[in-house]
């Protein structure tokens, strides 16, 4: 049996400066996010999108995702919690990011961005699907940095099991990195190569929301659910309901009829 390390939050102090490793994984987001989407417009010139509209997306997508991540966490998970401390909904470094809430705000910036853009709207998010789930693989590792978004108790014979101090002794499974490897490296990997290949218009789209809706329902199932607003529940937690949307969307773009992207 394993005990969570309790890393310092701070990975790098500059005087009164303090970079958290919570914001690096999210550079790290941004930065594959850029290196993968340039590699993609330079090799994929029949998309349409340019390396400067990568740039631009990304500029986008940064306030998209930590206003709509941020937001998510509030009304989605810990509504109580912020109305009785409303200074802390700023306190985005100690980490309490919603990633259903943070998925609605890139899609609200990738709307603006292809109106502004004069693109197609499931253009642009084709494009950026194969791109987003090493980020997503980023976030994970700084929750489980953080020690938040623990497991459920496990047995304590499973040889992985890990015990968070903060939380309590029990030996629980170290959901975090289930959730690193599933909506993160494999779906990057399942996405990356459907993308190979052309796709219909939405296809890629779809593709990325039923993966994520799937990994994220299965890798709920060991993670210690969520309050919500729909209470705590055990049997269907706040994070599968949220992905139902997902799932019924993505197989919607993945079946219906469209021209070839």
């Amino acid at each position: 049996m394993l005990v969570h390390p309790q890393f310092d939050p701070i990975a790098i102090q500059l005087g009164p400066l303090a970079v958290h490793w919570y914001g690096l994984m999210y550079l790290v987001a941004f930065l594959s996010f850029l290196a993968l989407g340039t590699w993609r417009a330079n090799h994929r010139p029949d998309l349409g999108i340019s390396s400067q509209d990568v740039d631009d997306m990304l500029f986008y997508g940064v306030f998209g995702v930590i206003i709509g991540g941020r937001l998510g966490e509030i009304l989605f998970y810990e509504p109580a919690y912020y109305l009785a401390h409303p200074a802390q909904v700023f306190a985005i470094w100690q980490g309490g990011m919603s990633f259903h809430g943070g998925f609605i705000g890139v899609i609200a910036a990738m709307a603006l961005f292809a109106w502004r853009k004069r693109k197609r709207f499931l253009q642009v998010t084709d494009f950026i699907a194969p791109l987003s789930a090493l980020g997503l693989a980023a976030g994970r590792i700084g929750n489980f940095i953080n020690g938040e978004l623990w497991g459920r108790a496990a047995d304590p014979s499973l040889p992985w099991a890990m015990v968070f101090p903060n939380v309590d002794n029990l030996p629980r499974h170290p959901s975090q990195l289930y959730q690193a490897g599933l909506e993160g490296i494999l779906l990057f990997c399942i996405i990356w190569w459907y993308a190979s290949k052309p796709r219909r218009d939405g296809q890629l789209s779809g593709a990325f929301l039923l993966g994520y809706g799937v990994m994220r329902s299965i890798g709920e199932f060991f993670r210690e659910p969520d309050a919500g607003i729909f209470g705590h529940s055990y049997v269907v937690s706040m994070g599968q309901w949220l992905s139902v949307p997902m799932i019924l969307l993505g197989l919607y773009f993945l079946l219906r009829r469209s021209k070839t992207a």
